[in-house]
C-alpha cells in the first residue's frame, strides 16, 4: 500500500496540473451521486463515505511527509463530492414543487405570471399561479391557449378566469426518457394543461412583464413585421429571445444539422454580444485622446461590454443557460482587465462552481453539459502543446496564415463535435456526422454576419432606414435554414441509438475529463476509458419490447427490420419520438394490424415473434371494446405477456407478466430484453426523489 501510496505521489507531483478543476469535477460528481442514488439512506451513505475517505487521508497520509499531494487530494475531492450531494440535497428539499396527484378538469382562477407567444405554433403559453380546489397552497400552472381562445389583455400581473384540463408534469414514457418530472419539480410547475374555453380577463395587469417583458415583446413584433416566417423567427430568437416564430420542420432540421444551439440564446450569442460591445467601446473610446491618456481603456471596455451582456440577458429572458453564460464571460472579461489569460481550466472550475451552487440541478441535463464540454474542449485543445506551436505567431505569407487560422477552425469545430458526441447519445440518442462542417460555416455565419446585421438593422429603424438591412438578415437566416435543411437531408446524417448505459457514460466521462485536464502524456490514459465506452457504444441493441407508463403504447424491436412495430397508430409525435428514439430505429412505425404476423380485432391484439431460444406470446389490449371475459381469461392463460391500458382481473393470469394499469402505476414505462430475462423500469431510475412520490406512484 505504501509503494502504491508513492507512486501515486510521485504522478501527482510529475504531472502538473490545476486543482480547481478537479475539485469542480468532484462536486458535479456528488450532485450527479444524488440524483443517481434513489433513496435518504444512500444519500447519507455516500455523504458519509466521502467524509470517511477524507479523515482516513488526514489520518493515514499525515503522518508520511512524502505524500502531501495524494493527502491533499484524497481529502480535498472526498469533502468537495459530499458538499455537491448535500448542495442537490438541499435545493430539492427548499424549492421542490408536488405535483398535483390526478388529472383536473374545472375553471380555474389565477394570475398570469408569463405569457409567451408561439405563432408558430398558433397557441400561447401562459404561466398562472392557481389555488387549486382542495388545496391550501398557490401552484404555477403551465397552460396552453390555442391563439382563437387566447384574450391579449391576460398580460403579466393580470387575473384570469380559464375552463381547463390539468395534468401532473408527465414522468418519463419509457427509461431513458426526457423526465419533465424533475424538471418541473426544480422549476415550481405543479400541472400542465391546455384551455378548454376562451380565457376571460378578470382584471387587468400592469402588462408585458414589466420593463424588460414590454422591451422583448416589441421587440419581437418589430422583428416578425420586418421578416416573415422562421427567418423572421430566429431573428427574434437571436434578438429577444423569443422562439415561438420558427416553424417546427425548421426547428427539426436546424436540429438534425446540429444547429439548433444556434436557436437558444446562450454561450455563442452572449459572446458575441460582449465581445462585439468589448471591441466597440475600445475603438471609440481610444479615438478620444484625453480619455485614452488618463484611463486604462481595457478595464473601462470590460465595464461597458459588461453591462451590455447583462442586459442582453435580462432582455432575452434571464434564462438559466444565458445567466450561467453571461456568468462565464464577466469571468473571462475580469481576467482581460486584469491582464490574465483569458480563458484557463481554473476560470472554467470557478464559472462552473458558480453554476452548481444556484443550480446543482442543472448538472444532470444537456444544456449545462453540452456548453461546458464544448468550452472545455476549446480550453484543452488551445492550451496543449501541440496546438500552441500550430498557432505560434510567425513569419509568412498572408495565405499561409489564412490557411492555418481555417486548420484552426476547422480542427476545433471537429474535437467540439467529437467530445459532444457522447452527451448527445446518451441524452437524445442521436449523432450526426455533419454537425461539424455545418458548424464551420453557421457559427461564423452567425456571430460575424446575422448579428451584427440585426443590431445596425434595429440601430437604423430609430431613422426610419432600416429595410435594406433587413433584407439582409432575412438572406442569411434563410441561407442558414438552407443549410440546415441541406444537411439533414444528407444520407446518414442522423444515427438512431439505442438508450445508453450509465455505466458507458461514465466511462465516457471519465475518459473525458482525463484528456481534458492533466498535460503532457498522462492525459493519454484517458483514451482507455474512451475505447472501453466506445466499445460498449457499439455493443449497444435496443431492447426487444418498450411499453408506455399507461400502456397505450407498446414497441416491438428486430422484427420487421430498421421498422419498429407499435401497438397503435398514435398521432401523438411524442409518443412516436420516444418509441423510435429509446428504440434506437429510424424506420417506419408500423401498426401491428397491418402486420401479417400479429392477429388483431377491435379489442385485443396477439403477436408471436422468436427471441433467444423460444418463441414468446404477447397478448395486448388495443380498443375500448371489452372481450366476452372467458374468452379473455383463455388468452391470458395462453400468453407469455399481457399488457393493457386497463385494470385487468385477477383471472387473467399470464406465464410471466401481466403490465396492467395495477403494475403500471408502480414501476412507470418498462423495456424489456427477452433473451437475458431483464426488465427495467422508470421508477427503478426514481427512488424517493420527490417527483416520483408526489407523481401519483408509490416509490420503487
Amino acid at each position: 500500500m505504501s509503494s502504491a501510496a508513492g507512486r501515486a505521489e510521485r504522478f501527482l507531483a510529475a504531472a502538473g496540473f490545476d486543482r480547481a478543476p478537479w475539485l469542480a469535477v468532484a462536486f458535479g460528481g456528488g450532485i450527479g451521486a444524488w440524483f443517481i442514488l434513489t433513496n435518504r439512506w444512500q444519500w447519507l451513505g455516500f455523504i458519509a463515505l466521502c467524509l470517511g475517505a477524507a479523515l482516513m487521508a488526514l489520518a493515514v497520509l499525515r503522518g508520511d511527509g512524502r505524500t502531501p499531494f495524494l493527502r491533499q487530494a484524497v481529502a480535498a475531492l472526498a469533502l468537495v463530492a459530499a458538499g455537491g450531494c448535500a448542495t442537490a440535497w438541499v435545493k430539492s428539499a427548499l424549492v421542490g414543487t408536488p405535483g398535483i396527484t390526478r388529472p383536473l378538469v374545472g375553471t380555474f382562477e389565477g394570475v398570469v405570471l408569463g405569457r409567451q407567444e408561439q405563432p408558430a405554433d398558433e397557441r400561447v403559453r401562459l404561466m398562472l399561479a392557481v389555488q387549486l380546489p382542495g388545496d391550501a397552497r398557490t401552484v404555477h400552472v403551465r397552460l396552453n391557449v390555442p391563439q382563437a381562445r387566447d384574450a391579449p389583455q391576460a398580460q403579466e400581473g393580470a387575473l384570469v378566469r380559464i375552463k381547463a384540463r390539468l395534468m401532473p408534469p408527465a414522468a418519463p414514457m419509457l427509461p431513458g426518457a426526457y423526465d419533465f418530472a424533475r424538471a418541473a419539480w426544480f422549476q415550481g410547475i405543479a400541472a400542465t394543461g391546455a384551455a378548454l374555453a376562451p380565457v376571460e380577463v378578470v382584471r387587468a395587469g400592469p402588462g408585458e412583464g414589466g420593463f424588460f417583458g414590454r422591451i422583448q415583446r416589441a421587440l419581437a413584433r418589430h422583428i416578425h413585421a420586418q421578416i416573415a416566417g422562421s427567418p423572421g423567427g430566429i431573428a427574434a430568437a437571436f434578438a429577444s429571445g423569443d422562439r415561438g416564430g420558427i416553424a417546427q420542420a425548421d426547428e427539426d432540421a436546424m436540429r438534425d444539422a446540429g444547429l439548433t444551439h444556434l436557436l437558444s440564446v446562450s454561450g455563442l450569442h452572449v459572446s458575441a454580444v460582449i465581445g462585439g460591445a468589448y471591441i466597440l467601446a475600445l475603438r471609440l473610446l481610444a479615438l478620444w485622446p484625453w480619455l485614452a491618456l488618463r484611463v486604462r481603456l481595457p478595464l473601462f471596455a470590460a465595464g461597458l461590454a459588461a453591462a451590455a451582456g447583462i442586459f442582453y440577458t435580462l432582455l432575452t429572458g434571464a434564462e438559466v443557460p444565458t445567466v450561467r453564460s453571461v456568468l462565464g464571460a464577466l469571468l473571462v472579461l475580469t481576467a482581460v482587465a486584469l491582464g490574465r489569460e483569458p480563458l484557463s481550466l481554473r476560470l472554467l472550475a470557478v464559472a462552473g462552481f458558480g453554476v452548481m451552487l444556484v443550480w446543482p440541478e442543472a448538472v444532470i441535463g444537456p444544456s449545462f453539459q453540452l456548453s461546458f464540454g464544448a468550452v472545455l474542449a476549446i480550453v484543452s485543445l488551445h492550451g496543449s502543446a501541440p496546438m500552441r506551436a500550430f498557432m505560434a505567431h510567425r513569419d509568412e505569407p498572408g495565405w499561409a496564415r489564412v490557411l492555418r487560422h481555417l486548420g484552426e477552425v476547422l480542427l476545433t469545430g471537429f474535437i467540439i463535435e467529437l467530445a459532444l458526441l457522447p452527451i448527445t447519445l446518451f441524452h437524445f440518442h442521436r449523432a450526426g456526422i455533419y454537425g461539424a462542417l455545418a458548424n464551420v460555416v453557421a457559427i461564423p455565419l452567425t456571430t460575424f454576419v446575422t448579428m451584427p446585421l440585426i443590431a445596425l438593422a434595429l440601430l437604423l429603424d430609430l431613422a426610419g432606414i432600416g429595410a435594406p438591412v433587413w433584407w439582409a438578415v432575412g438572406k442569411s437566416l434563410s441561407f442558414l435554414l438552407w443549410l440546415a435543411h441541406a444537411v439533414a437531408t444528407q444520407p446518414g446524417a442522423v444515427t438512431l441509438f439505442p438508450t445508453m448505459g450509465g455505466g458507458a457514460y461514465a466511462l465516457f466521462l471519465a475518459g473525458g475529463f482525463w484528456l481534458a485536464l492533466w498535460r503532457g502524456r498522462a492525459r493519454l490514459w484517458g483514451l482507455v476509458p474512451v475505447a472501453a465506452g466506445t466499445l460498449g457504444l457499439l455493443l449497444l441493441r435496443p431492447p426487444d419490447v418498450l411499453i408506455s407508463g399507461d400502456g397505450r403504447h407498446v414497441g416491438f424491436t428486430g422484427i420487421a427490420g430498421n421498422a419498429l412495430l407499435v401497438l397503435r397508430d398514435s398521432r401523438s409525435d411524442y409518443a412516436r419520438q420516444n418509441l423510435a428514439e429509446i428504440a434506437g430505429m429510424d424506420g417506419a412505425l408500423i401498426p401491428l394490424d397491418q402486420w401479417p404476423g400479429a392477429r388483431c380485432n377491435d379489442a385485443l391484439c396477439q403477436i408471436d415473434f422468436l427471441r433467444g431460444p423460444r418463441t414468446w406470446r404477447f397478448l395486448m389490449t388495443r380498443g375500448q371494446d371489452l372481450a366476452v371475459f372467458g374468452d379473455f381469461v383463455a388468452a391470458c392463460a395462453r400468453a407469455d405477456v399481457v399488457i393493457a391500458d386497463r385494470r385487468l382481473p385477477d383471472a387473467c393470469r399470464p406465464a410471466l407478466l401481466k403490465a396492467d394499469r395495477r403494475l403500471l402505476a408502480q414501476t412507470g414505462g418498462l423495456t424489456l430484453d427477452l433473451a437475458s430475462g431483464r426488465i427495467d423500469t422508470v421508477a427503478g431510475l426514481q427512488g424517493e426523489h420527490g417527483w416520483w412520490r408526489t407523481s401519483g406512484r408509490p416509490a420503487n
